[in-house]
């Protein structure tokens, strides 16, 4: 598959993993809803390979879909002051970063934004008690060089011009509108691959909930793809979905993990996809 803009430098294996995701992905899609975005990796690639006609980018985190509104309509502008805000670090890097974190805790602004996932530690949007900001930067680099992040944003912008809105706020009143023509992909990131509660996450995971919204999706005939669980080498993570939903679980191999490489280990990650009946043999 040809390479994509990224502009948003985010945790996560959706990118290594779009081949294998598409392979599932239907020709006859009028819109793509992925309501848990993060960095887009699905609707990028779809967009790339020209899988759907329309897209609708949603998150629970507001500041992240007022960057992603900022990449479609003012890329240029937006590279700008990214450009601004990565020169400024000078000789002082570390206290620019607390800078600008701080400003960003104050004000949500999606150029600060932009260059604390770009500089922070394994690019992962962490949050305190207090529901601020709180991830560390990455004292081995400093980010995205600027020319390669405006290519990357005038990229993403281009490819979905005029055919891409986006819908901050809960996933389930972002779908509400989605209906049997559409297919929508859910990599809800609060799951992890702990099984335990992490208030590091802007949102935690009601699954009972989570499990319950699927179902009526489901019921209006609405296509759907879930990233849920998994296994890191022989140690699962993540409870698997209910089987009452009707939903083939299939595993993809996502390679070495970033923590065991840092580790030394061989293990693997593998996650699983859960797909409705109408993406049975689709691709």
């Amino acid at each position: 598959m040809a390479s994509c803009p990224h502009p948003i430098p985010y945790q996560g294996s959706k990118r290594r993993l779009a081949a294998q995701l598409l392979a599932h992905v239907p020709k006859d899609v009028d819109t793509l809803w992925e309501p848990c975005c993060g960095s887009a990796a699905m609707t990028l690639a779809a967009a790339r390979e020209g899988r759907a006609r329309r897209f609708v980018l949603g998150d629970s985190l507001a500041p992240l879909c007022a960057l992603w509104q900022r990449i479609l309509d003012e890329p240029a502008a937006l590279a700008a002051e990214y450009q601004a805000l990565w020169s400024a670090q000078r000789d002082a890097p570390r206290a620019w970063y607390d800078q600008v974190r701080d400003g960003f805790n104050a004000d949500q602004d999606p150029a600060k934004l932009l260059f604390l996932l770009a500089r922070c530690v394994k690019s992962a949007v962490r949050f305190n008690a207090a529901g601020a900001f709180n991830q560390s930067p990455d004292r081995r680099r400093r980010g995205t060089r600027p020319e390669r992040m405006r290519a990357h944003l005038l990229g993403a912008s281009a490819l979905l011009a005029g055919r891409a809105q986006v819908r901050a706020g809960d996933y389930a009143a972002a779908l509400a509108d989605a209906g049997p023509r559409d297919l929508v992909y859910l990599d809800p990131p609060w799951q992890g691959t702990s099984g335990a509660r992490d208030r590091r996450y802007h949102r935690q995971h009601e699954r009972e909930r989570f499990v319950g919204d699927l179902e009526r999706l489901l019921a209006r005939g609405v296509r759907v793809m879930v990233s849920y669980d998994g296994r890191l080498g022989d140690r699962g993570y993540g409870e698997p979905l209910p089987v009452r939903l009707g939903l083939l679980r299939v595993e993809l191999c996502a390679g070495r993990s970033a923590q065991a490489t840092l580790l030394g280990r061989d293990s693997e990650t593998v996650e699983a996809l859960y797909l409705s009946r109408a993406l049975f043999g689709a691709g």
